[in-house]
């Protein structure tokens, strides 16, 4: 499911209070990241990932495999950091920062 421009321009508000819940470095996507990624996403939905990589091609390659291994959309890089959004069915309204922050 791809994002509306006013979707990501929503969480982009949201996720400028964030901070990175996941640090991405140079072992890449292990198994533990992509373990700590799938508990974030259905705790808190929206999550800021930051990505210990020099070189920029590299870091939009590993962001790109993450948004496939974690089921999830990409809404915004800036820098070395990503902000990545998949969709809780049931989420718990005290953990999802969608839920948290929508009246910013």
């Amino acid at each position: 499911m791809a994002l509306t421009q006013e979707q990501k321009k929503q969480f982009k508000s949201i996720g400028h209070h964030l901070k990175p819940v996941l640090i991405v470095a140079e072992n890449g996507l292990t198994e533990g990241v992509l373990a700590e990624l799938d508990r974030a996403l259905n705790d808190h939905e929206l999550i800021k990932v930051q990505f210990r990589l020099t070189e920029r091609e590299d870091r939009r390659a590993l962001i790109d495999e993450l948004c496939e291994a974690g089921s999830c959309e990409l809404v915004q890089v800036i820098g070395k950091m990503a902000l990545v959004y998949r969709k809780n069915p049931k989420p718990n309204r005290n953990l999802s920062n969608i839920h948290r922050y929508a009246g910013i």
